[in-house]
């Protein structure tokens, strides 16, 4: 005999319940009705939830799109066929306003202004079958002088949950006066775009238009287009309209107010190592180095879930809990412990949670002091670059624009070499104007500011990847909290050759054969027939550059 409830309270008469909360009109009052009726919103069939509270985008979440909430309290959901990034179906709207400022070319492709029209038309029809659309307001920018408005519309609790933790969310007093904002996102992810549509090559299309400041989403309900999509407006916008440097970097503070920016691509360990017990994060991901000091983009973190444990990293293991949202992470059906060592999906499974989840972040996110130190991170698989080195002003523009690391063999069958990446400014699928414009911004701010740069390396040492040994996390946190404390800016230093950087003769903790390569490989010949392959490879990407750039930064690179 089935199991059946006795007796059902019949709260559905409480106007404070959830089934009548959800029976009432959309809360739109004024400007903002009257802004979706002319945005071509159909108002009479469409209920708009504008900045739901989690608990009620979690009931639709699982209601209506299958959601599971996991063991810790996470919302699992799932972005379907795409489960990352589209880099070749984003594209930028061609347009009188921004044409001269845009790098075009394979990052940001062109779009004339007719096809987005058709697609934010095919967008808008979309939403308006959906039974709930949901929009959430919120900003970009933690200091309030340089910040904007976004408004995300999306058919997906998941997606709203989502901008929800990594937008800067209003008090209930910014939220009534929100007024216009400044930027939108129609995300119809889960519908496709026209193939046959001019300038359409596949079903997906991820498009801004910066005369009308305006994103639309068609055939990826991956999240982290919405992320990026920010990012790339601000970093358009930060040093076009307000003359600040916007940068894909993490962000820390000690107790002196000392900040530290680090720069890396995946793999190199920025998250890892900008999570510093003894300071403050300001943030992982994206920030703007303002004549005022430092501020975060995003009220939220988005961080990478595979492999992870609450041994190796603890704060993000413990801030997966209610609130944040779990993304193509596999989970046990019967317990509902997410597994994290499962790749199934995707290796690009992510959490996103809002940052103060993190116990040791910098709230607000914003220190008004400048930064004292930049850190460069690369994993070099080729074994040959040190484990640290003070970079010149020239150098530091050099590495900015080169972006180096490198992919390790194993991920393909046959790739027995290391493969090295090239991502100027370390933010290459989100660059927007000339890389060359942010060098030289970072190279004035670092000027004015009297800045220390380093690069440090977390790859491989006595050797490249498959002989050699990846240098062990204890000895880089210790050049890491030696950058920190002043003990390395007063350190002796040796060239080290070809690539003529400045590296330590000695330091406390740090093995001598270690902070000098050439003495940790057991076959000299061997290392100089890498470091001269790694050159002519550096030299070869930075040719992209070369016209671009003063003759003292060219310089600055290997020479072979």
């Amino acid at each position: 005999m089935s199991y059946r409830t006795p007796y059902v309270t019949p709260h559905i008469l409480h106007k404070h319940y959830a089934q009548s909360y959800d029976a009432e009109a959309s809360n739109l009052i004024g400007r903002e009705l009257e802004y979706f009726s002319q945005a071509g919103f159909d108002m009479d069939r469409i209920q708009i939830k504008r900045n739901a509270p989690p608990a009620v985008l979690y009931e639709d979440a699982v209601r209506n799109e299958g959601a599971i909430i996991s063991s810790s309290g996470a919302l699992i959901n799932f972005s379907g066929k795409k489960t990352g990034r589209s880099p070749k179906d984003k594209r930028i709207v061609y347009e009188e306003t921004s044409r001269d400022e845009i790098w075009w070319g394979s990052v940001n492709i062109k779009m004339d202004e007719h096809t987005f029209e058709i697609n934010r038309e095919r967008a808008i029809d979309y939403l308006n079958t959906r039974d709930n659309v949901y929009v959430f307001d919120g900003y970009a920018g933690w200091d309030p002088k340089y910040r904007i408005k976004v408004r995300v519309i999306c058919a997906r609790a998941y997606h709203a949950l989502f901008m929800n933790n990594m937008l800067i969310r209003p008090t209930e007093e910014e939220l009534a006066n929100f007024g216009d904002p400044d930027f939108i996102i129609y995300n119809a992810g889960q519908f496709p775009a026209n193939r046959f549509t001019k300038g359409m090559s596949s079903t997906t299309s991820v498009e801004i238009n910066f005369k009308r400041m305006e994103m639309v989403i068609l055939g990826t309900e991956y999240a982290g287009e919405m992320k990026k999509g920010v990012f790339s407006v601000m970093h358009y916008l930060q040093p076009v309209k307000f003359g600040q440097l916007s940068l894909h970097s993490s962000a820390n503070v000690g107790e002196a107010g000392d900040v530290t920016l680090f720069f890396g691509l995946s793999g190199t360990g920025k998250t890892t190592l900008s999570a510093d017990p003894r300071r403050k994060l300001i943030g992982d991901d994206e920030h703007v180095w303002s004549d005022d000091g430092v501020f975060n983009i995003e009220g939220g973190c988005y961080a990478k879930c595979i492999n992870l444990s609450a041994e190796k990293e603890p704060e993000i293991f413990n801030a997966i809990r209610f609130g944040s949202v779990l993304e193509n992470v596999v989970y046990n059906p019967v317990t509902r412990v997410p597994d994290y060592d499962d790749a199934s999906i995707t290796e690009n499974t992510r959490c996103a949670y809002p940052i103060d989840f993190i116990p040791n972040a910098q709230i607000p996110c914003f220190v008004q002091s400048q930064p004292k130190n930049i850190i460069m991170l690369t994993c070099d698989a080729f074994g040959v670059l040190p484990p640290v080195a003070k970079l010149t002003p020239e150098q530091a523009s050099y590495h900015f624009l080169a972006g180096y690391t490198s992919k390790t063999p194993g991920t393909e069958d046959g790739v027995l070499e290391p493969i090295p990446t090239f991502s100027t400014c370390y933010s290459a699928p989100f660059i927007v104007l000339h890389p060359g414009r942010y060098a030289e911004m970072l190279a004035e701010r670092m000027s004015k500011n009297n800045v220390d740069c380093w690069l440090i390396n977390t790859g491989w040492t006595g050797g490249k990847f498959g002989t050699g040994k990846r240098c062990p996390l204890k000895y880089t946190r210790r050049i890491v909290d030696a950058v920190h404390s002043g003990e390395l800016a007063k350190a002796e230093y040796e060239t080290f050759g070809v690539f003529n950087l400045q590296i330590p003769t000695a330091l406390e903790g740090v093995p001598r054969e270690l902070l000098n390569p050439r003495l940790a490989w057991p076959n000299t010949d061997a290392f100089e027939r890498e470091v001269r392959k790694l050159a002519g490879m550096f030299q070869k990407a930075f040719a992209l550059y070369e016209s671009d750039v003063e003759e003292k930064v060219r310089l600055a690179g290997p020479q072979v």
